[in-house]
């Protein structure tokens, strides 16, 4: 059991670090965009929706209940669905090219994906 509760815990902090790592990219992408309103504003949206993955995530690791801890990675998932939009709308706009836009949805696909599996482990709806 303990050996179990050891293995958890490192794959938290391992996806925690992972977040992090990303967010540190996605934060150099946002800086390295064209200077033009459009890629501000889209820009602003994209850092707070993206910081917002981690920040969530980092919070319910701290929540007081399960169902508090739901509360924060469904708010995860909807940080990272939205990040994406902003990220195809950069890319699609041409503020962006499609070979710097495309692994950051490949990756928040990832993560939408860990999240909505969450989701559905914690509902008791599905095992991971």
């Amino acid at each position: 059991m303990q050996t179990e509760n050891i293995k958890k815990q490192f794959n938290k902090e391992e996806f925690k670090r992972k977040l992090y790592s990303f967010i540190l990219r996605l934060i150099e992408f946002i800086d390295n965009l064209p200077k033009d309103r459009v890629s501000y504003i889209i820009g602003d949206q994209l850092l707070r929706s993206g910081t917002s993955i981690l920040g969530n995530y980092i919070e319910g690791q701290s929540a007081s209940s399960k169902k508090e801890f739901l509360i924060f990675i469904q708010y995860c998932l909807k940080s990272s669905n939205e990040s994406k939009v902003w990220v195809a709308l950069l890319r699609d706009s041409k503020r962006t090219s499609k070979e710097k836009a495309d692994p950051f949805l490949k990756e928040l696909d990832e993560y939408s994906n860990i999240f909505a599996s969450s989701i559905l482990t914690i509902k008791g709806k599905r095992s991971i």
